[in-house]
């Protein structure tokens, strides 16, 4: 059943509907009746899908949300079919009643905290998209049928929501082409809006995964960021594949666990070589213990 965090939004009494409190749905039955309602105003919606344990990159994305659109939605939903190793999915953080807090704090007029079940009942159609390249590059490599659960829980969102525009951080920055490509592909009516990555002062990306990290652990990870920007100097003089040997042995030379460095065409996402593309950016996923960062940069 829906219920608001301070007091209950009535939309077929409310004309301006940002002057209510935020509403905190848990079932696909009540959020349908609420979109339903919105789009017989002729409410402009405005989507943030995240899996919670927020931060103030999540926030960034929900505000912009709020200033563009009349009414603004934001999951919470740790989306088990993207996660292809059991033991991330475990240790992935759940911060329910503080994410409901935060997002109260935005603007941010509905948060759909769904169960699993809702999410993918029984009668579920697993849409089939061709994402070509996409789904076998760096982390599709990587972590084989990711981008098939991202895929799945997007077309179901983008469902129930309807939204005209839908707002996604760069730090995933494959993950923002495979949607944008999954939009494409399936004809869907809606605007894929990428927000700028949110860093710490330090220069670390802001990530729900940084909740694992020690303080001495976020120092150590900061090496993520200096290894961009040495690439982005790197990259006045050097070839890409020459910049990414030095990468590598560089991550060889650190506490760091290297998974991948690459540097790649931004919109194929297909790994640069001798030659540099427009706007080319490098990727990076790299371990500090058992927490798995990743983050990107533009080069040229």
């Amino acid at each position: 059943m829906a219920k608001t965090v301070k007091k209950d939004l009535v939309l077929s009494a409310c004309v301006e509907i940002n002057c209510c409190k935020l509403l905190v749905i848990n079932n696909v039955s009540d959020l349908t009746l609420q979109i339903s309602e919105l789009k017989s105003l002729g409410k402009k919606i405005g989507f943030v899908p995240t899996m919670g344990a927020l931060h103030i990159g999540h926030a960034s994305l929900m505000k912009r949300s709020v200033r563009e659109n009349d009414i603004t939605v934001v999951s919470i939903f740790v989306n088990p079919r993207q996660f292809n190793n059991p033991e991330d999915l475990a240790k992935y953080p759940r911060t329910i009643e503080t994410d409901i807090e935060f997002v109260e704090k935005t603007g941010v007029d509905i948060v759909f905290i769904p169960e699993e079940d809702d999410v993918y009942p029984v009668n579920f159609s697993v849409p089939e998209v061709d994402l070509g390249r996409l789904e076998v590059l760096m982390e599709g490599r990587m972590r084989p049928g990711h981008f098939d659960g991202v895929v799945q829980v997007l077309t179901r969102f983008f469902q129930l929501v309807q939204p005209d525009n839908a707002y996604f951080g760069l730090k995933d920055f494959q993950q923002v082409a495979v949607v944008r490509k999954m939009v494409e592909y399936l004809h869907l009516p809606v605007n894929i809006i990428a927000c700028p990555i949110y860093r710490e002062s330090s220069g670390l990306a802001f990530s729900s995964r940084n909740q694992r990290l020690t303080e001495a652990q976020k120092e150590e990870a900061l090496f993520i960021y200096k290894s961009l920007l040495k690439a982005k100097e790197l990259a006045k003089k050097m070839t890409p594949v020459q910049i990414a040997e030095i990468m590598k042995q560089d991550y060889s030379d650190s506490s760091m666990e290297l998974e991948y460095f690459e540097i790649v065409d931004p919109v194929t996402l297909e790994s640069l070589t001798d030659e540099w593309t427009p706007d080319a950016v490098a990727c990076v996923v790299a371990y500090v213990g058992e927490v798995r960062l990743i983050d990107n940069m533009q080069l040229n």
